[in-house]
């Protein structure tokens, strides 16, 4: 079953001072996949950009390169669309047992931006961290095939793990946000992909939209949704890529709007860039996930 969404998402920057002489790269254009249709996108910005240009990186990503030639104090970067998510319920476990991943992984020619040899070494902000994969060990059975091994321990990371947005900051290493066992979804993601690599199985990290749902009772406020991140990980050559979320422990689907795919965080910032600055500066994320009727 189909569900059709409009989006929303505003992402704005106060700074303290006037900031030139600005360039960044946006992913927040949600990506076509076989289970997901974009049927209208617009990314803009304000103010307008003195240059732009749109592309698709290595991975697949919609992307959007901008840059700014005068002082700004406030810029805008927007994202509204209408997609259709049709995620695909698996019933059939069709993984090889954990021991026969790695010839499968041999077996895989292509180096296109989806092949699992991507998504098995270190990438910029997850490298092997023993006491990840000690756990991951602790909570599998070598038996297990790997979607197996997946679930296993998208479970047990979010038993262990405790949601606190306090408790971290977009830099924190996944080492020491699975010490602290707190944190947010782009840790809980950064722990399991470390994990999961720990065990020999392809990871890579899935930022996207996420529609959620008020407190029972409550109305539903705008800008209430969220940029989320979760986990794409390669079981095998018949099963191909599953994503899972362990901030919530599920398997992701149609509550889960893509926008991009890499090997962690560092790859899909929904805003990454440089300026000239000083001073200070606040960021402001709003996001609306309606559903529609068609």
């Amino acid at each position: 079953m189909s569900v059709l969404y409009d989006i929303r998402m505003t992402i704005t920057y106060d700074y303290e001072q006037p900031a030139a002489a600005s360039r960044d790269i946006l992913r927040i254009l949600p990506r076509g996949l076989p289970d997901q249709q974009l049927v209208t996108g617009l990314v803009q910005t304000d103010p307008t950009p003195d240059f732009r240009r749109d592309r698709t990186d290595f991975f697949g990503n919609p992307s959007t390169e901008v840059a700014f030639d005068a002082a700004l104090d406030r810029v805008a970067f927007r994202f509204t669309g209408r997609v259709r998510r049709a995620a695909e319920e698996r019933e059939l476990d069709l993984s090889p047992r954990l021991s026969g991943l790695a010839q499968d992984i041999a077996a895989a020619q292509s180096l296109g931006g989806g092949s699992p040899h991507h998504f098995r070494g270190d990438s910029e902000r997850v490298r092997p961290v023993a006491a990840i994969t000690d756990f991951a060990r602790d909570v599998t059975d070598g038996g297990m095939s790997v979607l197996e091994t997946v679930r296993a321990l998208n479970r047990a990371l979010h038993r262990e793990m405790r949601f606190d947005p306090g408790a971290t900051n977009v830099t924190t290493p996944p080492a020491e946000a699975f010490e602290a066992r707190r944190g947010v979804c782009q840790d809980f993601s950064h722990i399991l992909i470390a994990g999961l690599r720990g065990l020999g199985i392809p990871a890579g990290y899935v930022s996207g939209y996420l529609r959620t749902d008020p407190p029972e009772g409550q109305v539903r406020l705008d800008g209430a949704d969220a940029m989320h991140a979760w986990v794409t990980a390669w079981c095998g050559a018949e099963m191909g890529w599953v994503q899972v979320d362990p901030t919530n422990d599920l398997v992701a689907a149609n509550d889960h709007v893509v926008v991009a795919i890499g090997r962690d965080y560092a790859d899909v910032a929904p805003v990454r860039g440089a300026l000239r600055s000083s001073g200070g500066h606040s960021t402001r994320h709003e996001v609306d996930v309606r559903p529609v009727s068609g």
